[in-house]
């Protein structure tokens, strides 16, 4: 095969030929490698030896071969001499104008030969690789946990030296990792350039648009191994594995209670700080928690966005349409650990313990009287206020409680049930 290409020496038409004929003669005595050029192999025995013979005057950084000398001096100067003739961007090393072309080619020359994934950077295969191999290169040398990646090793090792090289420039929050720097900044923008092309929502981080994706797809990966119950998010899984653990790790530094969910203790403190952020503009109430605030929203829109599809019933609360759901199945999924009663709602198990633990957490504010039950709360006040909001619809005679109305409308009716 000849391309007419023409040399000064004999060697150097030599050493050229190589590339039609793919020989490499010149063998490495540690590894299996083998090299076109004599100068290849001394380059790559320096990998063995650790030999650094180049070294920027500017850093004091050292390199085993002169060219990625060269490479690195433009991170000093700047210099970027090699152009994209598509768009203009400028790159300091050729090799990375190269990969940035596939960008507008879309090429794809490197192909894994386990699966059909293909990658335009040899670098991407490589580490493609491992996902195959199961290898793990770069180990700790702190705590000995290894890993696939050199820059996951990297962002691990902070783990230990506490190290947050990656500072906001808005404000003075740091970060270990560039990737969870990018994702900050974006609270400063609004940026959010992760699109679902479903239903069009944009999120500033893509790993919220995948957990998105799955109320399209359906998709619940995450299971729990106790009672099978499968979640679209990891997070939600550990939080459902609470409900079997009891676990409740985040505890209020003012009172001591604690809590299942971070969240939930946020929205707690603002019990002391008498916080209420969030305000509706049209009618001026404030909220403590978001979640209160987006249901008295639908005060004034009506809006139910939640439907049963058992029946045609809907519902402004998806806890109630859950409440709901299990009128049509029947399920009781909360358990009474002292006597096994089961029940269908949350409160109702932990208003039933209380037949239990004698609590009684409602007290009057005026005599002090305890009760186990809010509703037998609001009914005792009305002994000191006097409020009576049930209405005879006949007569129009007022009282205090629901029972007693019930006995009076029966002077009208004329009914005995007894």
């Amino acid at each position: 095969m000849k391309c007419g290409e023409a040399f000064a020496h004999r060697s150097s038409l030599r050493a050229h030929e190589r590339t039609h004929t793919g020989e490499k003669p010149y063998g490495c005595n540690q590894c299996d490698k083998a090299f076109a050029y004599h100068s290849s192999l001394r380059i790559h025995e320096r990998t063995h030896t650790g030999e650094k013979l180049y070294k920027c005057i500017q850093c004091g950084k050292a390199f085993s071969d002169q060219n990625t000398l060269q490479r690195h001096k433009r991170t000093h100067s700047e210099e970027k001499p090699c152009k994209c003739n598509q768009c203009g961007k400028a790159f300091a090393h050729h090799s990375s104008l190269r990969k940035h072309e596939r960008t507008h080619t879309g090429e794809k020359p490197y192909g894994c030969n386990q699966c059909d994934k293909a990658f335009a950077c040899h670098s991407s295969l490589r580490r493609h690789e491992r996902t195959h191999t199961g290898e793990k290169p770069y180990e700790c040398n702190q705590c000995d946990k290894a890993f696939a990646y050199h820059s996951s090793l990297q962002k691990h090792e902070r783990t230990h030296t506490g190290e947050k090289p990656y500072g906001c420039n808005q404000c003075d929050k740091a970060f270990a990792c560039h990737s969870s720097l990018r994702k900050h900044e974006r609270t400063h923008t609004g940026e959010k350039p992760y699109e679902c092309n479903q239903c069009g929502k944009a999120f500033a981080c893509h790993s919220t648009l995948r957990k998105h994706e799955r109320i399209h797809t359906g998709e619940k990966p995450y299971e729990c191994n106790q009672c099978g119950k499968a979640f679209s998010m990891q997070n939600t899984l550990r939080v459902h594995e609470r409900t079997h653990t009891g676990e409740k790790p985040f505890e209020c530094n003012q009172c001591g209670k604690t809590f299942k969910l971070h969240s939930q203790l946020r929205i707690h403190k603002r019990v002391h700080t008498g916080e209420k952020p969030h305000e509706c503009d049209q009618c001026g109430k404030t909220f403590a928690c978001p979640s209160s605030f987006q249901k008295h929203k639908r005060v004034h829109s009506g809006e139910k966005p939640y439907g049963c599809n058992q029946c045609d019933k809907a519902f402004a609360i998806h806890s109630r349409l859950r409440k709901h759901e299990r009128t049509h199945t029947g399920e009781k999924p909360f358990k009474c650990n002292q006597c096994g009663k089961t029940f269908s709602q949350s409160n109702s198990l932990q208003v039933h313990k209380r037949t239990h633990t004698g609590e009684k957490p409602y007290e009057c504010n005026q005599c002090g009287k305890a009760f186990p039950y809010d509703s037998s709360l609001r009914v005792h006040e009305r002994t000191h206020t006097g409020m009576k909001p049930y209405e005879c619809n006949q007569c129009g005679k007022a009282f205090g409680y629901h029972s007693h109305l019930q006995r009076h409308e029966r002077t009208h009716s004329g009914e005995k049930p007894y």
